[in-house]
């Protein structure tokens, strides 16, 4: 199985300190890699692999050796991270998109209020403990903002229609709806001879029998409620599930066996009718289902948008990495072969 590994989210980032614009890319003594005019350096580099060990450490993992194909795989998905987001800023340039001091300011407030309690002291000591500085996370939610912008930008004219909404509620039925459903007292019983004794008794015994022998022969939490339970159509075995939905009410069944999972014995006793099926009105739920494929479309754009513009930069020498940083895959590589396929 192919491994992934994943840089932390919060405070943790690629530092990028590049400018917009483009162009032909030249690399410089420092670069890892350069796309455009931005130029992606080995302290960026160096520090977003900083914090994948301090991650890797959090988790009590051991980070990969130099030298091994899990860390080849580490370095080259920092090195494409950095990339892609090298892409992004200088993308951002031309569409208009700028992020100011004060907009950095404000995004850094929240932090430190949702999870440091506005205290510095705290703000301060994770800074120590993921090795970073605060000129870093400020260059990381600069990053990030322009991220957002920028996905505000390319999704903004992304709509769902009733129509779209209408289609996928009736293509989902069995999202936004309640199978037949019954509730029944059962026992479950490891031995043949012991479930006979079990469907005699309870047949005699009624209620009383009932709790007495759940207690002594449920697995499960039925035994605290006298065998008492509610299934949903389709929910348990094959062979109790027959039994259950078709048995008359207030029947006590001879004992049943399934060979499938439990290779044990059945005695079921219906409680009450069979309660139908029921569907949720497309009124009540149309709401959640226009958000969830509106941002699935919106997500869809945005995988295009950054499709696309890696595709636009690596064509015309847009991207160089230094010797010993080009990443495996190249994103450009796999990038011209799924648009050849696709083509």
């Amino acid at each position: 199985m192919k491994k992934t590994f994943l840089f932390p989210i919060v405070l943790v980032a690629a530092l990028l300190a590049g400018c917009g614009g483009s162009g032909s890319a030249s690399l410089k003594k420092d670069d890892v890699a350069a796309v455009g005019k931005v130029h992606v350096t080995k302290a960026q580099y160096d520090a977003l692999i900083t914090q994948a060990k301090s991650s890797f450490k959090q988790q009590k993992r051991a980070f990969p050796k130099q030298g091994t194909t899990d860390y080849e795989t580490v370095k080259g998905q920092a090195i494409t991270l950095l990339v892609q987001q090298a892409e992004r800023e200088s993308k951002a340039d031309s569409m208009g998109i700028k992020v100011s001091t004060s907009d950095v300011d404000k995004r850094l407030a929240q932090i430190k209020k949702q999870y440091f309690q506005n205290k510095e002291s705290r703000y301060k000591a994770q800074l120590k403990k993921q090795k970073l500085t605060d000129a870093q996370v400020r260059n990381d939610i600069r990053s990030q903002l322009i991220s957002e912008a920028v996905f505000n930008k390319v999704t903004n004219s992304v709509k769902v229609s009733n129509s779209e909404v209408h289609d996928y509620y009736v293509a989902h039925p069995q999202l936004y709806s309640q199978p037949q459903s019954r509730d029944v007292r059962y026992i479950l019983v490891k031995k043949k001879a012991d479930a006979e004794s079990v469907y005699a008794q309870v047949k005699a015994g009624g209620d009383k029998a009932w709790c007495t022998l759940a207690k002594k022969y449920a697995k499960d939490s039925s035994g605290q409620n006298c065998g008492k339970a509610t299934f949903t159509k389709g929910q348990t075995v094959a062979a109790f599930d027959k039994i259950a939905f078709s048995q008359p009410t207030k029947v006590v069944h001879a004992p049943i066996y399934d060979p499938t999972q439990y290779k044990s014995w059945f005695v079921i006793e219906p409680l009450g009718a069979v309660k139908p099926r029921k569907s949720t009105p497309e009124k009540q739920v149309s709401s959640s289902i226009k958000q969830q494929l509106l941002q699935t479309a919106k997500n869809q754009a945005m995988t295009d948008w950054v499709s696309s513009t890696t595709k636009g930069f690596c064509s015309g020498s847009q991207i160089k990495y230094q010797v010993g940083f080009k990443p495996s895959p190249d994103p450009c590589t796999v990038t011209t072969t799924n648009s050849t396929s696709t083509g």
